[in-house]
Formats: C-alpha cells, structure tokens, sequence
C-alpha cells in the first residue's frame, strides 16, 4: 500500500537525570531535544480546508506544542521513582510522602504528572519511567497520536515519533 508521509519537528530545552544510568548522565543535566512527529494516510484529504494535505503543518505543530512544548519545555522531566529528585523539587510546605502519592495517582490515570508548584518554581513534568529518549518517544507519542487522528478528522495516523538528544543521537518510537 502506498502511503503520504508528512512530518513536523520542534525544539524543547529540558533538564534530566537517568538515575539507575552507570555513567555521567545520572547527574542532572539538559539537552536542546528536537522532536519530530510522522505522520501518514494513503491520500490527501480531497475537501475542506485541509484539501491536498494528510495533515496541515500548523494542526500538527499546535497538537506538539500543547503536548510536549507547553508542559515540557525550560522545565524538569523526572522518572516517578526518581524519590531524591522529586524530594528536592516537593513544595517546602508539603509533606513528601502525600505529595508524592499524589503525583504518583496523576501518573496512574494521566500517563504523567506536571506541576509548576515544586520547590524552585521550575516546571516539573513526571513518567512513569525513565526520562531516556527512547522512554520520551514512546510517552510523548501515546498523547499525541490521538490527537493527530482527531485533527485529520481521521485520515492521519501518527507513524513515527523521533527524539534527537544530542545532534548525533536520537531514539524512535512507532506502532
């Protein structure tokens, strides 16, 4: 079957740690990540104001940018086991255990937690595992390929999610 691929990448800056990782990146430390979504349907729409297009470009960003730039970006992403970062981050005026019962339920019925009440005031966006590239491709492309299905009224599948790291790194998730 022939198939129409489009895709779309954005940038996001983020801080992380790896905690069981045997190396330097058990530290905290960032990455200038680059995503991108692949998109594909067998033909273009034939109608309406998406007409030649398996998704509009702006559609596609709109739905990255709500689910992975406005929560992730200039913020903190932390493996829900991760107890001595998040016991750094918890608000000074909660009680660790409840706080961290209550980002471990956002976690079991949303696939995350995001807060901007921590300590330090820095977002804080929570998974359930590791923060690692591939561990990011696959979470971020679980939220986003429903909404790509729904922006294309359809048509559209989310193929392919892509993770750059570093500039000579990067993991990819598809189903």
């Amino acid at each position: 079957m022939s198939l129409y691929h489009v895709t779309r990448r954005i940038g996001i800056d983020a801080g992380h740690r790896i905690r069981n990782h045997g190396s330097k990146c058990r530290h905290l430390h960032g990455h200038r990540y680059e995503i991108e979504a692949t998109c594909a349907a067998p033909q273009p729409h034939d109608v309406g104001e998406q007409s030649g297009m398996v998704l509009d470009f702006g559609f596609l960003k709109e739905e990255m940018l709500a689910v992975i730039d406005g929560p992730c970006d200039h913020g903190f992403l932390a493996e829900l086991a991760d107890a001595d970062v998040l016991a750094m981050l918890c608000p000074a005026d909660a009680e660790f255990s409840d706080w961290q019962a209550a980002r471990s339920a956002e976690v079991a019925a949303e696939g995350f937690a995001l807060t901007t009440q921590p300590r330090l005031g820095t977002k804080l966006y929570i998974t359930a595992g590791p923060p690692t590239a591939e561990g990011l491709a696959a979470h971020w492309f679980a939220r986003l390929a429903p909404r790509v299905s729904a922006r294309s009224d359809g048509l559209a599948k989310l193929v392919n999610l892509r993770v750059w790291e570093t500039p000579n790194c990067h993991a990819d998730y598809s189903e």
